[in-house]
């Protein structure tokens, strides 16, 4: 488990802050939750996969889509791959 001590205790020895701030807190994984429902409402249940290499290839076409081609509202309407290289 990604909460258990042992895990903790090796992250903390590696100099590593995990990124929930506590056992169970319900916004601990908002973003990537927000992302999966986004994947599976734009993409898996519109294309259901008939089996793992599939699913695989799938959302290899869909996280590129995602990432050069469809605008975000929280990016101001531009993709990842705008605001990325704007930065680079």
């Amino acid at each position: 488990q990604f909460t258990s001590d042992v895990f903790i205790a090796l992250l903390k020895e590696k100099g590593i802050r995990p990124s929930m701030d506590s056992k169970g807190r319900a916004i601990d994984n908002i973003f990537i939750e927000r992302l999966w429902k986004t994947v599976k409402y734009e993409h898996i249940y519109l294309k259901v996969p008939q089996d793992g290499v599939q699913l695989y290839e799938g959302l290899k076409t869909y996280f590129s889509f995602y990432n050069s081609q469809r605008p975000h509202q929280s990016l101001t309407y531009q993709t990842p791959a705008q605001l990325y290289n704007k930065a680079a």
